[in-house]
């Protein structure tokens, strides 16, 4: 019982897969033509500047908790 259904989530996995491999994302590809995808990548990165402050400041403040 186990081998089987070990090899059906073998077989499901391997054809879902394939299956989003042979499709073609339409959203990422009607941004890059409109010139869109650099307002996404903006956002993202903005994001992430943020949260690497965030976090940046967050360590300066333990370790000045910890010293005292």
């Amino acid at each position: 019982m186990k081998k089987i259904s070990l090899l059906s989530i073998f077989t499901f996995a391997t054809m879902l897969s394939s299956y989003a491999q042979s499709s073609e994302i339409e959203m990422a590809t009607a941004l890059r033509s409109s010139g869109k995808i650099w307002v996404v990548v903006m956002v993202l990165l903005t994001i992430v500047i943020g949260m690497y402050v965030y976090l940046f400041t967050i360590d300066k403040k333990v370790k000045k908790l910890e010293n005292k």
